[in-house]
C-alpha cells in the first residue's frame, strides 16, 4: 500500500501495517536498494515467501 501512496492516516492501511509488521520478522530494512519502492516489495516479498515455506512445511507435518 505504501509503494501504491495509500493514505497512511486510513484505518484499513493502519490495520494492514499492523499486521504486516509483526509477520515480516526481520525482514524489513535487510536491503538497501536506493529505491524505498523496491525495498519494501523485496523486503516483505522475501517475508511473504518465507511465511509460504513456513506454513507448507507446517501443513506437510500436521498431515501426516
Amino acid at each position: 500500500m505504501l509503494v501504491l501512496n495509500a493514505d497512511q492516516s486510513n484505518k484499513f492501511f493502519v490495520f494492514i501495517k499492523g499486521l504486516a509488521e509483526p509477520l515480516a520478522l526481520f525482514f524489513p530494512g535487510l536491503f538497501h536498494t536506493g529505491s524505498a519502492d523496491f525495498d519494501i516489495i523485496l523486503d516483505y516479498g522475501l517475508a511473504a515467501i518465507f511465511w509460504l515455506i513456513v506454513s507448507g512445511f507446517v501443513a506437510r507435518v500436521v498431515a501426516r
